[in-house]
């Protein structure tokens, strides 16, 4: 008598029991709700709920829920008619230094939430959300790189105690114009910087030409074709990276970034319903320099002169003008890691700083020259606001630099050290989000925007669910028809495939598309091949004699060879799919994967435990239904 294996069944059980639980946060859907983060306010998430709460019921907003999390607090609403009511409430009272946004909050009960299941997330298009179509600046991008080219430059001269007259950079030319009184300082200093870039890949490096113009000796560094070209797409490149990281830290569930073209990036935000803030979000940028306060800073303040020509003017967040000197000692983009947390001392925020190591060594020689002295931040953020330009509303991009952080150097600093000054925790830790994710190599400009709206999603979703019911209930009825009891069985391996596919989803946090549900759809067609397979060969064995239950080991025993080879092949085209598709081609390919490794496991597995249980334990088995 054929015994089915004790384990087998352990590991059924368990696969249904996990694939049940993980699928059912998916049927609980989401609520509308209002989210308010702390930017940088001096508050407490307890006293914004407090207000917020008392706001709410004096305006009529029934609130169902509210619940703290980090900076932030959550605010479920019954409608969406009350979701927006509410953002236009709590806007008004909370705004500089706060962030309300909309939001969908999942309905999960926290028993599933205290298992770590949640919903699987839906894409742009099912679930709604924005898409932006972003211009990168790549003019600016060389100009930034001619700027830094300069700078190295005049940094060079001034360790080598080289006199000369001017350092220009023309970023349409792409050249630096260096400016000496005499020849000797000139051969002097271009047999330095020749050493120096060396260290550079030999396709960025400038080349080098002298003339002679109005009594001054000329050095020109130049760049090439190919520097220029490389630049550009090394910057396209790191604005998709810093995006990415970006968004990813910020907490938007599965974004799509792509590059699209020479110079745009396509960037698509699932489930954001605020466009303002899906624009905060990737719109802004902030980093950081280190320049030291001008010498010459106390005696302008007393007179509040002109602004010396090697000096640049500030101002401190307490609204005190300050000047600084011109040349950076660092910038934002050497920072390797940047992690927010509280000073020891004074209970302030704070933001500890991890240098390259090679920015580091050029820090701490800087800040070893002047101990003793103060060292200034400046904090730089750039943002995209819509303003009104000859009667039409705009994104300008907008650039804001403010002194946080004024210390006096006491030692030379290497490649640690920490950033105070700051108003807020919640400040520290978007600054440390943004300088860990890096800063935009190039300024960008949102050039199409596209809102999906969530009727439109709901409406894919209703369709998608439509197709995926059709084809079951088509196959289930075929099934039964022809295969009797054994279809019926066929038909209850089919059902558990899709749970199992959804929970599987919802278990790796994958995003569900419209070509994800093809992908299900195309699955629900041929999760039944395998049964067909095996069923046919019982058929075949019974025809030839075989007795039932010899014919049930047969059946499942010969069509493993074929069922394996056909899944096999499919689920290496799948794999194709996914490793050079695109993100609609992969969501095809993910459903795909899952639902074929799914059916094989129902197929082969589940209905042969149902079989056994059935047909093959009987002692005295005469006849199949099949």
């Amino acid at each position: 008598m054929n015994r089915y294996p004790l384990w087998k069944f352990a590991v059924l059980i368990v696969a249904i029991v996990l694939g049940t639980l993980y699928a059912l946060p998916n049927l609980f859907g989401e609520d509308p709700a209002v989210q308010v983060t702390i930017e940088r306010a001096e508050d407490t998430p307890d006293n914004v709920q407090q207000r917020a709460l008392a706001l709410l019921e004096e305006s009529g907003v029934a609130v169902v829920t509210s619940q703290i999390e980090g900076d932030s607090v959550l605010f479920r609403l019954e409608s969406d008619d009350d979701q927006l009511s509410a953002a236009d409430t709590l806007r008004g009272e909370f705004g500089t230094g706060y962030t309300v946004a909309l939001n969908l909050a999942p309905a999960t009960p926290a028993w599933l939430t205290a298992l770590h299941a949640q919903p699987m997330y839906l894409g742009l298009d099912l679930r709604g959300g924005v898409h932006f179509l972003m211009q990168v600046d790549m003019d600016e991008a060389v100009t930034q790189h001619m700027d830094g080219l300069a700078t190295d430059f005049r940094n060079q001269l001034r360790q080598e105690r080289i006199r000369f007259s001017s350092i220009e950079q023309d970023a349409d030319d792409r050249q630096v114009v260096i400016r000496f009184r005499n020849a000797p300082e000139r051969e002097q200093a271009l047999g330095i910087f020749r050493e120096n870039v060396r260290t550079i890949e030999p396709a960025m490096r400038p080349s080098f030409s002298q003339e002679e113009r109005d009594g001054d000796f000329w050095l020109i560094a130049e760049v090439s074709d190919d520097a220029v070209s490389d630049i550009r797409s090394t910057a396209l490149q790191q604005n998709m990276a810093t995006l990415r990281n970006r968004v990813n830290q910020l907490g938007v569930a599965e974004p799509v970034i792509q590059r699209q073209g020479s110079d745009r990036i396509v960037v698509q935000l699932p489930g954001v319903q605020d466009t303002a803030r899906a624009k905060a979000i990737i719109g802004a940028t902030a980093t950081l320099e280190f320049r030291m306060v001008h010498e010459d800073n106390d005696t302008w303040q007393g007179s509040g002169g002109s602004v010396p020509s090697d000096a640049l003017r500030y101002e401190t967040r307490d609204g005190q003008p300050i000047i600084l000197e011109r040349d950076v000692m660092l910038t934002g983009d050497t920072i390797r890691r940047a992690q927010s947390g509280l000073d020891s001392e004074t209970n302030r925020p704070q933001v500890n700083i991890t240098l390259r190591s090679d920015a580091g060594n050029r820090f701490n020689e800087a800040t070893r020259q002047n101990v003793g002295r103060p060292m200034a931040t400046v904090f730089i953020e750039t943002r995209n606001e819509p303003q009104e330009v000859n009667g039409e509303i705009e994104n300008v991009r907008v650039r804001t630099e403010e002194v946080i952080n004024v210390a006096n150097i006491l030692e030379p600093l290497h490649t640690q050290f920490r950033i105070t000054g700051l108003s807020s925790t919640s400040e520290a830790r978007d600054l440390s989000l943004l300088l860990s994710a890096g800063s935009l190599r190039a300024p960008m400009d949102i050039i199409e925007e596209r809102t999906v709206g969530p009727s439109l999603g709901q409406e894919n979703i209703d369709q998608g669910l439509m197709a995926v019911t059709l084809g079951f209930l088509l196959v289930v009825a075929f099934m039964a028809f022809y295969y009797k009891v054994f279809g019926l069985i066929a038909n209850m391996a089919l059902f558990l495939n899709l749970v199992f596919i959804v929970a599987v989803l919802s278990l790796l946090q994958a995003t569900l598309t419209l070509p994800g549900i093809a992908g299900i759809v195309l699955t629900v067609g041929m999760a039944v091949d395998a049964n067909v397979l095996i069923f046919q060969r019982i058929r075949e064995e019974l025809f030839a004699g075989m007795k039932p239950r010899e014919a049930i080991h047969a059946g499942y025993a010969k069509a493993l060879s074929t069922i394996a080879d056909a899944n096999i092949t499919t689920l290496l085209a799948a794999l194709v799919l996914f490793i050079f598709g695109t993100g609609p081609i992969r969501g095809f390919a993910v459903t795909l994967s899952i639902g074929i490794a799914s059916s094989m496991f129902t197929a082969i597995v589940g209905t042969r435990a149902v079989v056994y249980l059935l047909y093959e334990r009987k002692s005295r088995l005469k006849h199949l239904p099949i």
